[in-house]
């Protein structure tokens, strides 16, 4: 099979029907359930979702569910309103942060990061990011705390307890979220979406019991840059089709591979189909632009990337056996 940056295309009305259709089996017949919640967090993933599901279901069939907090974007919300409306789907805005406050979601965080720089104030806008240029070299991952002081940017290296604290204090964020979809869901007698797209998925960009949490998850086979094209012909607003992708989790704006992925998502979406289909270094490196070795290390990490979130994707471990479930699926 021939490598080239066109791989990834599509004919985008035959996809848009397949999912619209998969989406209308999965809500109505296999969950039986009246419709679909939808987070709208402002960013492709969940407006593909919701407008994916305005096309299988109806606009009445779709709730959309806007939840900023303290360090979320205004303009997060701003764009999740527009599209709702767009797309003539009822909706709310609950703002989370007093939930967020009430689980110690803030203090923990500031407490972590106060560990490395003991002058934090909550008022400061700061983010987490990995060590830069990650294609050319093979040192470990080490974490970094940057945070705006006076103007400037100061980073400040982070311990792994420091690290794994203020992760754990954020991931209530996505839970808190998720748990306001589900009562919608109940309330509604409609099902819960989940919005990973292919990269988040396969790499485990996502929170156990949190965004990773769904009864359906739509868009899971598609990589980032075919959401984008497929929310395009769905007719998602401009205002998102052009957003950079930001994980909305910290009060500096924080692009995914600052904190996560090796290279951008437009790299990265055909590295990894390169590596899902067997193509080597050698036949990717003149087409992206790298060398063979950086392409190896990007086939690397996302090797580790699935070895160490491969418990978000498991079932709960039972110790002893129960046979009368062990066959169960929906239909």
């Amino acid at each position: 099979m021939k490598f080239s940056k066109q791989v990834l295309e599509l004919d985008w009305e035959a996809k848009a029907a397949s999912l619209s259709d998969g989406l209308k089996e999965a809500v109505l017949k296999k969950l039986r359930k009246r419709g679909l919640v939808v987070a709208v967090s402002g960013g492709i993933d969940s407006a593909c979702v919701a407008a994916l599901a305005v096309r299988a279901l109806g606009p009445d069939r779709v709730f959309g569910l806007l939840l900023p907090e303290r360090d979320s974007s205004g303009l997060s919300s701003k764009l999740g309103r527009e599209l709702c409306e767009k797309l003539g789907i009822q909706y709310t805005l609950h703002d989370i942060a007093p939930m967020l406050e009430a689980a110690g979601c803030y203090s923990q965080r500031d407490a972590a990061v106060r560990s490395v720089f003991p002058a934090f104030q909550p008022d400061m806008k700061w983010k987490i990011v990995m060590h830069g240029d990650r294609l050319n070299t093979d040192a470990l991952n080490v974490f970094y705390v940057v945070v705006q002081v006076d103007g400037q940017e100061q980073r400040f290296r982070l311990t792994p307890q420091a690290y794994v604290q203020i992760v754990a204090a954020t991931n209530f964020k996505q839970r808190a979220r998720k748990m306001m979809e589900y009562f919608h869901a109940d309330r509604l007698n409609f099902a819960a979406s989940g919005t990973p797209n292919r990269l988040e998925y396969d790499q485990g960009f996502f929170v156990k019991l949190g965004d990773g949490s769904a009864d359906v998850k739509p868009i899971a086979s598609l990589y980032k840059t075919q959401t984008y094209k497929l929310a395009r012909h769905l007719g998602v607003i401009d205002g998102i089709l052009n957003r950079e992708p930001t994980t909305d989790t910290f009060s500096l704006e924080q692009s995914q591979e600052d904190f996560y992925f090796s290279v951008h998502y437009s790299q990265l979406d055909l590295i990894l189909w390169a590596k899902n289909h067997g193509i080597t270094p050698e036949e990717v490196s003149p087409e992206m632009g790298l060398t063979p070795q950086q392409i190896q290390r990007v086939y690397d990490d996302i090797d580790q990337k699935r070895r160490t979130t491969a418990y978000l994707h498991a079932q709960p471990l039972l110790l002893e056996e129960v046979s009368e479930l062990k066959p169960f699926k929906i239909s």
